[in-house]
C-alpha cells in the first residue's frame, strides 16, 4: 500500500549520528545539543513488536504530534524545534528521503518519570475496574454507568513510565512523591486543560478522544510538553458518527490489529506473528482517516 514517496520504514539508521534511544516505534539520535526523533512504521501489540510495518503509520503519528504542538504552543511551551527536513542541519540532508514527514528535531528535556493520563470516557481497563469496584484507578465514579459512557468530568490518572512492558497506575499522592506536589498540581491542571481543549476541537472534526496520555519535561527549569501528543497510539480515538454507549466503540487505533491477534492461537509471547495484507491495509486506512479528520488534510494527496 505504501508508495515511493513514503516507503514503509521498520528500522531507522543514521550513519554518523549516535542512536541514544529506541522504543517500540520511535528512534532517537543525538544532533549536536538537540535530539532527532524518527517515527517508524512499526506496530506493537501485547508488548510485542510485530514483524511487519503499517504503511504511513509513522508519518501520521509524527504529523499529528506536530499539529498539536503548534496548536497548543500558546498554552504551553514544547520541545519542538522543527518538523521540516529542509530546516534541519545540513548533515541530515543526505537522509531526507527517509526522514521526510516522519521526523522532528527537538530540544533536550529532563522528562518527568510519569505518564499523565486523562480519561473522558469509560473504556478499556477503566471499564473493567469500574464493573468490579465502581472506580477508575481507585477514584470513585457514579453508579449505573455503561461501557463507553462519557464521564461526568474528565479525570486524571497518572502512571509510571515503562519503555518496555506495562506502566503501572499510581495515585496522585504517589505522583506528588515522585515529582513534588507543586509540579504535580501544575501537570495535572495542564493535562486536563489540554485534553478538554483537544477533545472539543476533535469532536468538531468527527473524532471523540476517549482518553489520552501526555508527557512533560523541563528545559532550563521551564515545564514543556514532549514526546508524542494526542495520536492514535497515545489516545483512544472513536468516530463520533458511530458513537453509541453501552458497547465497545470502533476506533482509529491499533485495536483492529489486537482483535485479529486475539483470534489466533498465539500465547502473546515473542516472536509475534505476521499480519495478513488485508489487516495491514485496514489498519493503515484507520490511521490515515484519523489524520484527515483531525487536520483536514489528505496525507496521500498529490503535492
Amino acid at each position: 500500500m505504501a508508495n515511493d514517496s513514503f516507503p514503509t520504514l521498520l528500522q531507522a539508521d543514521l550513519p554518523g549520528f549516535e542512536r541514544i534511544g529506541s522504543g517500540k516505534v520511535r528512534e532517537m539520535f543525538a544532533v549536536d545539543e538537540r535530539l532527532l526523533i524518527v517515527t517508524t512504521d512499526r506496530i506493537s501489540a501485547f508488548d510485542c513488536v510485530l514483524p511487519v510495518g503499517i504503511p504511513y503509520k509513522g508519518i501520521v503519528l509524527n504529523q499529528i504530534s506536530i499539529f498539536w504542538f503548534l496548536k497548543f504552543k500558546d498554552l504551553l511551551p514544547n520541545h519542538l524545534v522543527c518538523g521540516r527536513v529542509a530546516e534541519m542541519p545540513p548533515a541530515l540532508q543526505p537522509h531526507a528521503g527517509m526522514l521526510r514527514g516522519r521526523s522532528m528535531l527537538v530540544r533536550r528535556a529532563n522528562v518527568l518519570p510519569v505518564e499523565c493520563i486523562v480519561r473522558g470516557y469509560l473504556a478499556g481497563s477503566g471499564w473493567n475496574e469500574y464493573r468490579m469496584d465502581g472506580t477508575i484507578c481507585g477514584l470513585p465514579l457514579p453508579g449505573r454507568l455503561s461501557e463507553s459512557d462519557r464521564l461526568p468530568q474528565p479525570i486524571f490518572t497518572p502512571s509510571t513510565k515503562s519503555v518496555f512492558g506495562h506502566d503501572e497506575n499510581i495515585s496522585f499522592d504517589d505522583m506528588c512523591g515522585i515529582v513534588g506536589a507543586e509540579k504535580a498540581e501544575r501537570v495535572r491542571a495542564l493535562s486536563l486543560a489540554l485534553y478538554q481543549q483537544a477533545a472539543a476541537y476533535a469532536e468538531g472534526q468527527g473524532i471523540i478522544i476517549a482518553d489520552t496520555k501526555f508527557e512533560f519535561g523541563e528545559i532550563d527549569g521551564q515545564l514543556v510538553l514532549v514526546d508524542e501528543v494526542l495520536t492514535p497510539d497515545s489516545s483512544r480515538f472513536w468516530p463520533a458518527d458511530g458513537y453509541k454507549p453501552g458497547r465497545p466503540q470502533p476506533s482509529f487505533d491499533k485495536q483492529y490489529v489486537r482483535d485479529y491477534l486475539l483470534g489466533l492461537d498465539w500465547d502473546r509471547q515473542p516472536p509475534a506473528p505476521p499480519l495478513p495484507e488485508p489487516v495491514i491495509q485496514k489498519t493503515s486506512e484507520k490511521y490515515l482517516e484519523a489524520f484527515r479528520r483531525l487536520t483536514g488534510r489528505d496525507l496521500l494527496a498529490k503535492r
